[in-house]
């Protein structure tokens, strides 16, 4: 059971809101008998705090995937939960640094930007154990040994959604909006172009994004803009990447009764009638597989190294089943469906970049 209103439990760690200006918050859930304890080697319970990326909670993507896998640890393990929402990159670095300095068995980092804050503060706190989400390792040196890097392999499921694209398509032409112009929203857009060809050789792709900075990740109107350039120039399909900018695209396709497909969790209840599929990364599942690790050690993944989660892997996979996949044709589905086999068996290598 997921809390649809966690806020109604939650209460502020003020002195971290003086420290840092952060909306930082403690998990509190309603309890139905007393959650399982998660013991650490000292015997207390395992601590875990989250720093979100940019858009924070309410993306309806991925960092509301990342809370649901936190909520999962404070339901399955019984661990204390802290999450905090920065503003800007010192205070990402601040966040870090006090749940190192508070003695938290995990701390995590959720996006691809955070790759070197995370590198920085847990050189300076060699003892406390740091993940990060689309971790992206340094160009010179190693991963430091106490951080796992979490990297998906974004462009296998962004191959099967532009498969999708390609064959639902009617006018031959589809579309892409990415958020912040980096390596990483490359790779959706690599990905999605080689599954539009899967399909449909003939195809044409038309990709924007919607800047160079974080906030490319948190502009609907330029969502909108794009999008709306897209759609007006015969595109019927579009697949974003782009964070709370990706709304202002699910605006524009509605206004144009054209199609959407969403990215990194289930959007259909974004924009239903207008979002056809999307392409899943399992966040919360990565978020729970780092707590579990402090909670079991057996279960526990060596720092300094990274993990790779595809669709193999369970890290990625596509919405085709059920009322939210229901305009997609079944036929589409088989298809789609049996190059999502060929590339888990490795038949088919889908391009990075």
């Amino acid at each position: 059971m997921l809390v649809t209103d966690p806020d109604r439990y939650a209460r502020p760690t003020r002195w971290m809101l003086l420290a840092l200006g952060l909306a930082a918050l403690t998990l509190v859930l309603p309890g139905r008998g007393e959650p399982r304890e998660a013991p650490v080697a000292s015997g207390r319970r395992v601590r875990v705090g989250l720093v979100f990326d940019v858009g924070g909670r309410g993306d309806k993507s991925f960092n509301d995937g990342a809370y649901e896998g936190l909520v999962r640890v404070r339901r399955e393990l019984g661990a204390e939960v802290e999450y905090v929402e920065p503003s800007d990159a010192d205070d990402r670095a601040s966040a870090l640094r006090l749940f190192a300095a508070r003695g938290f068995d995990r701390v995590i980092a959720v996006g691809y930007i955070f790759s070197r804050n995370v590198d920085e503060v847990a050189r300076d706190h060699p003892r406390t154990r740091f993940a990060c989400i689309d971790y992206a390792p340094p160009m010179e040196g190693a991963v430091p040994p106490n951080v796992t890097g979490v990297i998906f392999r974004e462009e296998e499921g962004s191959y099967l959604v532009g498969a999708a694209a390609g064959r639902f398509s009617r006018s031959g032409a589809v579309g892409f909006v990415g958020g912040m112009d980096i390596p990483l929203i490359r790779r959706f857009e690599a990905g999605y172009r080689a599954g539009v060809r899967a399909v449909c050789p003939t195809c044409r792709v038309v990709a924007a994004y919607a800047g160079s900075t974080p906030s490319a990740f948190k502009d609907p109107e330029k969502g909108a803009q794009l999008a709306t350039a897209q759609y007006a120039s015969g595109v019927d399909v579009i697949f974003h990447a782009s964070g709370t900018t990706g709304h202002g695209v699910f605006v524009a396709a509605q206004r144009f009764r054209r199609w959407a497909i969403g990215v990194d969790a289930d959007q259909h209840d974004e924009m239903p009638g207008v979002v056809i599929t999307s392409m899943i990364k399992r966040v919360d599942n990565a978020v729970f597989d780092i707590a579990q690790g402090a909670a079991d050690p057996a279960r526990d993944h060596p720092g300094g190294g990274l993990r790779v989660l595809g669709i193999a892997e369970g890290g990625i996979d596509w919405v085709h089943e059920g009322p939210h996949a229901a305009a997609l044709p079944r036929a589409l589905v088989d298809e789609v469906q049996a190059l999502r086999l060929r590339v888990v068996s490795g038949a088919v290598r889908v391009p990075r970049e």
